[in-house]
């Protein structure tokens, strides 16, 4: 195993790992929407020693519960970019942010207008549910991979009487996607709402205090009482960037956009080359 790995001024002293966190999609699943052998091989081997293993995604729960099982993780699930944190183990909800109801009906009033609205396919994830005004094949398709069910309601606004835990605009054209996260980037402040791509033809937006690294933070200080030098993260686009900027160590995938690399420690293989395989077998197994 190696002792310890120095970036620019930083060295981390690899045997101080204790948490290792996992985006799915992109990361550790790839075309197959399955964990390769031997990523979960590598998985089993970190945990044989003694460290934990967690998911943070920005899948809906039930989405990324498969995923969670099949790695035999014993720490909650941060879902939904971290803004609904749950234990399967006892169905324990530790964190819980939503964006408010003023807010969704802002989005879907901006994503209504006459120019966008043929061209998006709007999600709003209620109570761990998918609500859609129709079933468009971008939405299908999407349910498929994620193997959910989209529940149709025409007005997305009788939906609401819940708060949404996300919503999200989904486009084929990615320069869609682009404009809408500018323009509502310039809209809204960091204080607002949070607004990120998971994929580029995916715009997701939720509260304000949610992003991976602070859910990566909530289970490494407050439920593990490690800090961020004991963590290390492996993620591959732009809702990854908070969780690969607080940990020791942050792996970009080598499918990763090229501005997330570069925050990132090291670049990893892609994920179609088991590159968190590689990345954990290079720091973490000897």
């Amino acid at each position: 195993m190696h002792k310890a790995f120095t970036t620019g001024n930083q060295t981390v002293a690899i045997e101080e790992i204790k948490l290792l966190v996992l985006d799915i999609d992109g990361t550790i699943s790839g075309h197959s929407n399955t964990l390769s052998t031997r990523v979960k091989q590598a998985i089993a081997a970190v945990q044989a020693r003694g460290i934990h293993v967690a998911i943070a995604t920005g899948r809906m729960y039930r989405s990324a519960l498969r995923f969670h099982q099949e790695i035999s993780s014993t720490l909650p699930l941060a879902a939904y970019q971290g803004a609904w944190i749950q234990d399967p183990s006892d169905q324990k909800i530790h964190r819980h942010l939503a964006v408010s109801r003023e807010m969704a009906h802002q989005l879907l009033d901006y994503f209504e207008q006459p120019e966008l609205r043929s061209l998006l396919s709007v999600h709003f994830y209620i109570n761990d549910q998918l609500y859609v005004r129709e079933l468009t094949t971008e939405t299908q398709l999407y349910a498929e991979r994620s193997d959910i069910t989209a529940i149709p309601v025409g007005d997305l606004r009788q939906a609401l009487a819940n708060e949404p835990t996300k919503v999200l605009a989904l486009c084929d054209d990615t320069n869609v996607i682009q404009d809408i996260l500018g323009d509502l980037r310039r809209q809204y402040t960091p204080s607002e709402l949070y607004l990120t791509t998971s994929v580029a033809t995916f715009f997701e937006a939720t509260n304000a205090a949610v992003n991976k690294g602070t859910a990566v933070r909530y289970l490494a200080e407050e439920l593990l009482g490690l800090q961020k030098h004991n963590v290390m993260t492996i993620g591959d686009n732009f809702n990854d960037v908070e969780m690969l900027d607080y940990a020791a160590l942050g792996v970009a995938m080598g499918n990763a956009p090229t501005e997330v690399q570069a925050i990132a420690q090291w670049i990893a293989p892609t994920v179609e080359e088991d590159g968190a395989a590689v990345a954990i077998e290079k720091f973490l197994l000897a």
